[in-house]
């Protein structure tokens, strides 16, 4: 069996994350290494800062070539967090690498001090998982590693036990001791790159294994810490440039406070140790709750999606009458916003909204690209979104879900792609003022000015945000809702391809016996890449009016991820999760007879490869 066969399942699409019976010594030390292999690897394609570092922070810089790698460090609130960072900048700093030590920080704000430097960085968190999960977050050259990045580390990871265990067995030999093991997996001592052996006098001998160029020109005193007011200090000071820069009548030695009142729940995350100070500087009245930094999260999950996860939140608005309630999830990229009225405002609406906020903010530099700023949303968002999105001179992109992925077609799109969302509450702002990064404390920021500005130039001094919301369509919806996974044999497709071969068969059908005048207006979107497989679609007994009831005149598909279909009055998708072994799905409609009718249609659609999962999609309840 592999080394680490059971942290294997802890790497998954976007980052490192599982139970916290993982996170042995062992192999933290091994993932230490891990790391410190990546970090060493010079950079091919460097890439700059997309925003101005020289007016709040001058005196931090780039390597030069001749210079060791730079890796800034910090972790969230959950018990062990700090450990695990702790141990993962002495394995750095050992084997050559320059660490910053952060402390307890959010995930963008890590970002943001990785910018400073060279763009390296690592947070140990699990984000908003529940208390007894431990994970880990980082960035290599600005860039979030991609899936294949990910198991590329899981295998470093194996190689350096490799190493550990073959140098064990050589000092066996010489003891005359067994050497179980030496051989393991066909692999050879010589197989590996040079080793420096560390003497602990705890554990006996340790293998470090580290490029040739550490070895011979080594680096005394390898680590810094940063006091929690210089990192705090650097961070706000650079939201602040932003805001004096979007609103220069306000540019004066201080910002005006906004008029607003302000509730803010923290659910004992990480966003607790800055999010007080911050918004205090920005808002006349701000109300805390839950901006205690807590681990083991008395509350609940640190997660604001959850259902019924923001009754507090909700009560505490409607008590003080605020004109907006804020809330975070445990590492601070996840937003979620109540209105003045106590309502949650439904992702897809908050979406719309920062992406007006944007386009109003940014009106010469979107006026100078070459086409129209392009908005980019998950595959999961409204079907409203579109037509919303160009009616306010946007360009509408929809996007897999991953909020990573997001952020690497922002990145490639040369500031075309001026603002991503997605269903989970990830927000990213790419508009050269701050990180490219969905950072949900800055998001609220820009959201709040907004408000504030927007209100202020009304006519009617009673625009809220409740008013505004009233104001965009309405859908009735379900959540995004987790179903097991069906098994198939091997020699069949997926569910997923099996769904979208029947639709695009559907579509085909119809639109061969429809007149030319309507078989333009059926389209595929992106279509999957065809494979042998046992599934046969056309053997199933379907009739032409069979087809048009599932697939109507005029439906959409789109396979870029997973199956979506966009009727008239409404959406269906189901996908693969990224990050567990289930199926993820939702429903939409304009109405509940339209959601229940989508259902139905999604349920007839699975119906021929699975008669559970077509059972499990009808008993989805909407939110």
């Amino acid at each position: 069996m592999p080394f680490f066969a059971a942290q294997h399942s802890l790497f998954r699409a976007y980052d490192i994350r599982g139970s916290r019976q993982y996170f042995n010594d062992d192999f933290v030390q091994a993932l230490g290494y891990a790391f410190a292999h990546l970090y060493n690897v010079p950079n091919q394609s460097p890439i700059e800062s997309n925003f101005d570092k020289s007016t709040f922070a001058p005196n931090l810089t780039h390597r030069t070539p001749s210079q060791k790698a730079i890796v800034v460090i910090g972790c969230d609130v959950r018990r062990d967090s700090d450990v695990i960072a702790y141990r993962l900048a002495n394995t750095l700093s050992e084997c050559g690498l320059q660490v910053i030590q952060l402390g307890l920080i959010t995930t963008p704000m890590m970002v943001f001090w990785a910018e400073q430097y060279q763009g390296h960085g690592i947070i140990v968190t699990a984000s908003h998982s529940a208390r007894d999960v431990l994970g880990v977050k980082w960035l290599v050259n600005h860039q979030s590693p991609s899936i294949e990045d990910i198991q590329a580390l899981y295998q470093q990871v194996i190689h350096q036990q490799l190493i550990e265990r073959s140098l064990d067995n050589s000092m066996l030999e010489k003891s005359g001791l067994p050497k179980d093991g030496l051989q393991e997996n066909g692999f050879k001592t010589t197989d590996f790159q040079k080793v420096i052996v560390k003497k602990d006098t705890q554990k006996g001998y340790k293998a470090l294994s580290t490029p040739q160029h550490v070895v011979d020109n080594p680096i005394s005193n390898q680590q810094m810490s940063l006091s929690p007011e210089q990192v705090a200090a650097h961070y706000i000071d650079a939201i602040v440039q932003v805001f004096k820069a979007l609103y220069p009548h306000d540019n004066q030695s201080f910002l005006t406070k906004l008029d607003l009142m302000v509730v803010i729940d923290c659910m004992h995350g990480a966003t607790s140790h800055i999010a007080p100070q911050l918004f205090d500087r920005f808002c006349h009245c701000v109300i805390m709750l839950n901006d205690t930094p807590n681990g083991d999260f008395p509350t609940g999950n640190p997660d604001p999606t959850e259902p019924h996860r923001l009754k507090q939140l909700q009560q505490s608005v409607i008590n003080h009458q605020a004109d907006i309630g804020i809330a975070f999830d445990g590492d601070g990229d996840r937003l979620m916003i109540v209105d003045n009225t106590g309502k949650v405002v439904t992702p897809d609406h908050l979406l719309y909204l920062l992406a007006k906020v944007i386009l109003t903010e940014r009106p010469v530099a979107c006026t100078q690209l070459q086409s129209p700023p392009q908005i980019l949303f998950d595959i999961k968002c409204s079907h409203h979104l579109p037509k919303l999105l160009t009616e306010l001179g946007a360009e509408p992109i929809i996007s897999k879900t991953g909020s990573s992925l997001m952020r690497q077609q922002m990145q490639d799109s040369a500031g075309q792609i001026v603002f991503a969302g997605e269903l989970s509450g990830h927000f990213i702002f790419n508009d050269s003022r701050f990180i490219v990064y969905d950072d949900a404390i800055y998001a609220a920021l820009r959201l709040l000015h907004w408000l504030a500005a927007d209100n202020s130039n009304s006519l009617n001094p009673t625009t809220n945000l409740a008013n505004i919301i009233y104001q965009l369509p309405n859908i009735v919806s379900t959540a995004d809702h987790y179903l097991p996974l069906p098994v198939s044999a091997s020699t069949d497709c997926s569910i997923i391809e099996q769904l979208t071969r029947l639709c695009v068969y559907l579509q085909q059908l119809i639109k061969v016996t429809a007149p030319l005048s309507i078989q333009a207006e059926y389209q595929v979107l992106s279509t999957c890449q065809r494979t042998l497989c046992s599934c046969s679609i056309k053997s199933l007994p379907i009739s032409i009016e069979q087809a048009k009831d599932l697939l109507p005149i005029g439906t959409t598909l789109s396979c870029i991820d997973g199956v979506r279909l966009d009727f008239a009055h409404g959406f269906g998708v189901i996908r693969q999760s990224n990050t567990s072994h289930n199926l993820t799905a939702r429903f939409a409609g304009d109405s509940m007879a339209h959601l229940q009718d989508i259902q139905a249609k999604f349920a007839a659609l699975c119906l021929p490869f699975d008669e559970n999962l077509a059972a499990q999609i009808v008993a989805i309840s909407p939110q």
